[in-house]
């Protein structure tokens, strides 16, 4: 059984910053690339970040790129994001995935998700 529990969303103002955890187990984390991806309320799920099985190579959407920092320690099987300069259009659920050895900008070839967290971002 894969489970992947993401921790840290809330409610915060433009401007400031969240820190995402993810959880994985039942997987062998350390082959697995992992991501992060995002849903607001009637829109497609978008993806966020990845980051490589060992944490040497990451990738950004543009809507985020040098404001949000994705991380991993494989010792204990979390991926982290933090998100900095948060602004209102970064509002949405925020789901962990993970993709085996290489990852992925599209959601779609994810194979495994967390259950979300909600980050909502007031103006």
């Amino acid at each position: 059984q894969v489970q992947l529990v993401e921790s840290g969303g809330g409610l915060v103002q433009a401007g400031g910053s969240l820190r995402l955890s993810c959880l994985a187990s039942g997987l062998p984390f350390s082959s697995y690339a992992m991501g992060w991806c995002r849903q607001a309320p009637g829109k497609e799920r978008e993806f966020v970040a990845a980051i490589s099985w060992s944490g040497d190579s990451t990738y950004y959407s543009d809507s985020v790129k040098g404001r949000f920092t994705i991380s991993r320690d494989n010792a204990k099987n979390t991926v982290y994001l933090q998100m900095n300069s948060l602004k209102p259009e970064d509002t949405a659920v925020y789901f962990c995935a993970a993709r085996y050895y290489t990852y992925s900008a599209r959601p779609n070839e994810y194979n495994y998700w967390g259950q979300g967290t909600q980050v909502t971002v007031s103006s």
